[in-house]
């Protein structure tokens, strides 16, 4: 029998992809609290999280939105992780206020914040690992944030993820709007 990398690698990638998940979901967070989301998204859900950021353009200008959603359509898959909004009571004031009592809803716990960007980290080393072409985007995740992809979580971040020649999330240049 014979296997043509180019014939397995999408199911290569997805297998990979779902051990950066784990990666994500057994990295460290604060007082062993495990307040993140995890999901991986492909096919038509890159083209609807593609063409959300796309739509987002008009609303705040914000272009480089555009060269991030053509990536997102290079991706054979996109992880998704998100933290809900947990303050640990620590009153550790990281987040600009003095304790978690006084800090507004809508500004993120600072603990929060690190562990999900210790979680990305865990993931992007793993993908690193085995060779993977990543990206986090801010942008896409803002759009599944949108999207409500991960059930009300309030910092959202993606992982564009691909198996190429050439890595499709490097030398990237700004894209235009179409007129």
């Amino acid at each position: 029998m014979v296997i043509n990398e180019r014939d397995s690698r999408h199911e290569q990638v997805l297998v990979a992809a779902r051990q950066m998940m784990t990666a994500a979901r057994t990295a460290p967070k604060a007082k062993g609290v495990d307040i993140l989301e995890i999901v991986l998204i492909e096919g038509e859900d890159l083209k609807r999280l593609s063409d959300t950021m796309v739509a987002m353009v008009e609303e705040h200008g914000m272009k480089f939105f555009l060269r991030d959603a053509d990536n997102i359509l290079q991706a054979e898959c996109v992880m998704l992780i998100g933290t809900h909004n947990l303050p640990h009571g620590l009153n550790c004031a990281h987040c600009g206020y003095a304790t978690c009592e006084s800090k507004p809803s809508i500004v993120p716990c600072a603990i929060n914040s690190t562990d999900i960007g210790i979680a990305i980290g865990s993931a992007c080393a793993m993908a690193a690992d085995m060779r993977l072409d990543t990206r986090v985007l801010f942008s896409a995740g803002l759009a599944a944030q949108r999207l409500n992809i991960l059930n009300d979580c309030k910092q959202v971040f993606a992982i564009a993820i691909a198996a190429s020649s050439k890595n499709p999330f490097f030398d990237r240049k700004p894209k235009e709007e179409n007129k």
